[in-house]
């Protein structure tokens, strides 16, 4: 088994360049991931890995070895070494290269003939792309797609605040235009979230095939998805601001339209 004590080893120079650039994320095909509970959802989701560090103080080579049905590519780590690559405090002692994924459009495959879906545009800041994934685990949404990212979704800050949600999410990541597109050719009902030639978003229909998008709390949606929609949606604000948090907005919708389909 191979053993890094020096934390001026090329490999862990390669680790922080890949924690901290999307380009040598998207270059490689590689990212991080951090903590057992993230890359046992990640093993499930059949990611493949490039290799496996671990700190044997926090965590023994038979406990890696139990989480894994195929050979891996082991790396024992100092702790200098452990303590130069764990981007986060509650790291576990176990740290994995993992190959990334194509978020094509085209590898959308719906699991049935009514899919639940969520659309977000252009969500920028890491935390809120983790918690949006967050809310579309919690409601089992059959896609997640992002419209025009401004964030590299193998961001260490997305995989930390999506709680390894990003692997257990079918996504997808597009312009808005393809989005739409894609929307349309499968015949998927557009509820987009603005103020703009709305309804209250509890009187609308959610039965059918549906995509629930929503915007920055910024900017809101730009005007295909507004124009494109079924149904402009809001939801009713009873305080002083006009808008609140993605990821809220979301849930909120997101959950009605599951009351519809299970309780009516």
């Amino acid at each position: 088994m191979k053993e890094i004590t020096s934390s001026q080893n090329p490999l862990v120079k390669n680790i922080l360049k890949l924690q901290e650039k999307s380009r040598e994320r998207n270059k490689k095909s590689l990212f991080i991931i951090e903590g057992k509970r993230e890359i046992t959802i990640a093993i499930a989701a059949k990611y493949q890995f490039d290799s496996i560090l671990f700190f044997e103080e926090l965590i023994s080579e038979s406990e890696i070895s139990a989480m894994f049905h195929e050979n891996i590519n082991l790396i024992k780590i100092s702790k200098e070494v452990y303590q130069k690559v764990a981007y986060r405090n509650s790291t576990e002692g176990i740290i994995a290269i993992a190959k990334t994924k194509d978020f094509s459009l085209d590898n959308i495959v719906f699991k049935n003939d009514n899919p639940l879906i969520l659309v977000a545009e252009s969500v920028e800041k890491p935390g809120n792309i983790g918690a949006f994934l967050r809310t579309a685990d919690a409601a089992n949404v059959d896609a997640v797609l992002i419209a025009n990212p401004k964030s590299d979704l193998y961001n260490p800050n997305i995989i930390r605040s999506s709680v390894g949600c990003i692997f257990t999410n079918q996504i997808a990541v597009g312009t808005s235009e393809e989005i739409v597109s894609f929307l349309i050719k499968n015949n998927i009902n557009m509820y987009a979230t603005t103020l703009q030639n709305s309804n209250a978003y509890f009187k609308e229909n959610y039965r059918k095939p549906t995509a629930i998008v929503v915007g920055t709390e910024a900017t809101g949606l730009t005007a295909i998805f507004r124009d494109k929609a079924t149904q402009n949606i809001n939801i009713p604000m009873q305080g002083k601001i006009d808008s609140m948090n993605v990821s809220v907005a979301a849930a909120i919708v997101l959950f009605e339209a599951k009351r519809q389909r299970l309780f009516t």
